[in-house]
């Protein structure tokens, strides 16, 4: 399976000071905008989210059909495939995907631990 671009999500509490923090471990801006209360951290291929006030706990992010720098890539899985392939291993889902749609769209598991993973495709 190819889950694509994977990165964390952090739900922070004061994003300018988080967003300082990482800045001094050598994340720079990639994506997002902080007036509009998220951005997206980038070194390397390490990407760290920061989101204040749009989600309580942290998540875990697969964009399938993304490469780290949020581009297409060829011969992805899309999102419903892995979809069905999880259900079909009996994972629960909290939230789910139309198996009739198309393009961009997105599901959400926990795992064992309670920890929250966004499959989250764009294109």
């Amino acid at each position: 399976m190819k889950l694509g671009a994977f990165s964390i999500s952090l739900a922070v509490k004061d994003l300018q000071i988080s967003k300082q923090f990482y800045e001094h471990l050598g994340f720079a801006l990639f994506a997002g905008e902080v007036e509009k209360n998220y951005v997206i951290m980038k070194n390397g291929d390490a990407i760290v989210g920061l989101f204040q006030g749009m989600f309580e706990n942290n998540i875990i992010t697969f964009n399938p059909g993304w490469d780290q720098n949020a581009g297409p890539v060829e011969g992805y899985d899309d999102i419903r495939d892995l979809q069905s392939e999880f259900k079909s291993k009996g994972i629960a889902f909290q939230s789910e995907i139309a198996e009739d749609t198309q393009g961009p769209a997105n599901f959400v598991i926990n795992d064992p631990d309670g920890n929250t993973l966004l499959f989250d495709q764009h294109i």
